[in-house]
């Protein structure tokens, strides 16, 4: 769960507001209700872009209803107030990749590598990144790091176009050679 960063400048009726208007979003969405979590937070929206969770909240909402560019600004938001959250890295990341923004969602996840360096999913990504942006070898070498930490991403590994670049590579057989 995302560390709650709200502005300490925020009077402390503001800060309930924000925090009951994120518990009512997150609920909509893990209820699969993402027009109903995009309205609970923008009808705060004055208040939810001074918080962490409020803004990777909005993003993510924005983010499962396909709206990639508008998603951006919260996510990143979210990341000057806890720079070190790897979730909203790797959330920001995926919406820049689906933009286009390979060097942005790259650049991303490898600030997110380097505060969490064992978290497998940041390489798997990472890995999927590279190989679109046509670099076999960091594509390959977060892939193995992927593999090392989780090898349970080889079975996600067969059906990613992602690596559709790199497939035909002897050390990525190698890497994948235990899928059917």
């Amino acid at each position: 769960m995302l560390r709650l960063a709200t502005n300490p400048a925020m009077p402390s009726t503001a800060r309930i507001q924000v925090h009951h208007a994120c518990v009512e979003a997150e609920g909509y969405l893990e209820l699969g209700m993402p027009r109903q979590a995009l309205t609970t937070l923008q009808h705060r929206g004055h208040l939810v872009h001074g918080d962490a969770r409020g803004c990777y909240l909005l993003g993510e909402t924005l983010r499962e209803l396909n709206r990639f560019r508008e998603a951006v600004y919260p996510l990143r938001r979210s990341l000057e107030l806890i720079p070190d959250d790897v979730h909203v890295a790797l959330a920001l990341g995926w919406c820049y990749k689906r933009l286009g923004k390979l060097e942005d969602a790259i650049a991303s996840l490898e600030q997110a590598v380097a505060i969490e360096p064992g978290d497998a999913i940041l390489h798997y990504n990472l890995a999927c990144y590279w190989s679109l942006a046509r670099n076999r070898r960091r594509a390959l070498q977060h892939l193995a790091y992927a593999l090392d930490i989780d090898g349970n991403f080889k079975s996600l590994v067969e059906d990613e176009p992602d690596f559709d670049n790199i497939r035909q590579d002897p050390l990525f057989q190698s890497l994948t050679a235990t899928l059917g």
